[in-house]
């Protein structure tokens, strides 16, 4: 009830904002989300953060608090840290983080010196700006060696990591990605860093969710130390970010995020995030997470059936990296446009050893998450495939786009978004 007289209020008080907030509702509604590190979130967490808790101040951690009042901000901090480490089957859990930056900007800055080096997938192979690209401010600060995948097939070229180790010697072996559509064989990256005497850091940031609905290999299973995750993407929850670490260093990943990276936290957020790892034990999320990466791989089949050129040939996760290049002609840019006249929504990627610069690559990445929360199934990948494929053949169509936005307007309305 609170919330319906929160809009009235919203809507007599700023009507330009609250009509930006239905405009977002209804293009949420209306069209396909496939930008991979987007998803809707659980109704409950949308209740979370809108709560109370967003008043609070909690600088510090629980029983160890700078303010008081701290009664419920101290249980839900427990509850998030616990059913993080049940979910992760890990021994501590930090889940202050603001975003993902900070929390891969935490562990670096608390398990290293600067000016130690880290190894990480290069981004145009795949990595993640945080991963060490030059342009960010721990690319200046460390010094990252970048692996890069193996030309012929796309995938990680395990034995080039390890020459590449044996000779820079890394304080830190990153491995996790952004746009590569393949597991990670992390017996293969423990043993090369055992061999240097390197910390083993997973960022799980896009198949967090994959991970705890147990559909995806557990970077714990295999002795890692860290393993970092954004709590939205796959996960299904607010925006945030928590690191899960081995008790030896969760004081040394404690007092990097608080007092040396952040001051309080946001609490709203904390207790959606408790929200979600609830969730996330469920049967129901465990079918979930199994079902996002079924419609990938359905997806992927159907669009190579098309004669679409995809970056590994195919998936074993949420994501697809598509080559529009050589597949129609046409940059990713160009690309993520068209799609979105015909309300798909994607994002432009680059892909491994681009020729073309970032703003116009020669892909785009699309994931499965969003479409699986919404109820979409196999056969629903089947005919997203081939919007997809007839949509780039003509990206200059513009009758065409008229036809097929309709068309996929149509049939998001069989999808309701949940909370909306």
């Amino acid at each position: 009830m609170k919330t319906i007289e929160n809009r009235k209020f919203l809507k007599q008080n700023d009507p330009a904002v609250y009509a930006a907030l239905k405009g977002e509702e209804q293009r949420q509604q209306s069209g396909i989300e496939l930008i991979p590190s987007e998803n809707y979130t659980f109704p409950e967490v949308l209740a979370s953060l809108g709560s109370v808790f967003t008043n609070k101040y909690s600088e510090g951690y629980p029983g160890r608090r700078y303010y008081g009042g701290q009664t419920f901000t101290d249980e839900i901090e427990n509850l998030a840290r616990d059913r993080a480490k049940t979910v992760f089957n890990c021994e501590h859990a930090n889940v202050q983080p603001l975003s993902g930056s900070a929390m891969n900007q935490a562990v670096y800055l608390g398990l290293l010196e600067p000016g130690d080096t880290i190894m990480a997938m290069d981004l145009s192979h795949g990595g993640h700006l945080t991963h060490g690209a030059p342009v960010s401010h721990m690319g200046k600060l460390f010094n990252f060696v970048r692996y890069v995948t193996n030309p012929l097939d796309g995938s990680i070229d395990y034995d080039r990591v390890r020459q590449d180790a044996l000779a820079s010697k890394p304080k830190m072996i990153l491995c996790g990605y952004t746009s590569y559509p393949r597991d990670i064989e992390y017996e293969r990256f423990k043993t090369i860093a055992d061999e240097v005497g390197a910390v083993t850091m997973t960022d799980a940031s896009h198949f967090g969710g994959l991970v705890a609905g147990g559909a995806m290999n557990n970077p714990f299973d295999f002795g890692f130390d860290v393993v970092t995750t954004t709590t939205h993407k796959s996960l299904r929850g607010p925006r945030g970010g928590m690191i899960l670490c081995s008790r030896k260093l969760a004081s040394k990943i404690d007092k990097s995020v608080f007092p040396g990276l952040q001051g309080g936290p946001h609490m709203n957020a904390i207790a959606a995030i408790a929200v979600t790892l609830l969730k996330a034990q469920s049967e129901e999320f465990r079918q979930y997470a199994q079902q996002v990466i079924k419609n990938a791989r359905t997806l992927a089949d159907a669009l190579i059936k098309r004669q679409m050129t995809l970056i590994t040939g195919g998936t074993d996760n949420h994501m697809l990296v598509l080559d529009t290049v050589s597949s129609f002609g046409i940059d990713g840019r160009r690309a993520e446009e068209a799609l979105d006249a015909v309300s798909i929504t994607t994002n432009k990627q680059i892909i491994p050893d681009d020729p073309n610069p970032p703003l116009r690559p020669s892909g785009i990445r699309i994931g499965t998450p969003a479409a699986t929360t919404r109820g979409m199934r196999e056969a629903d990948m089947e005919q997203l495939a081939d919007w997809i494929v007839d949509c780039l053949q003509n990206p200059e169509d513009e009758a065409m786009q008229v036809r097929m936005r309709d068309d996929v307007e149509s049939f998001c309305r069989k999808f309701p978004v949940p909370g909306i």
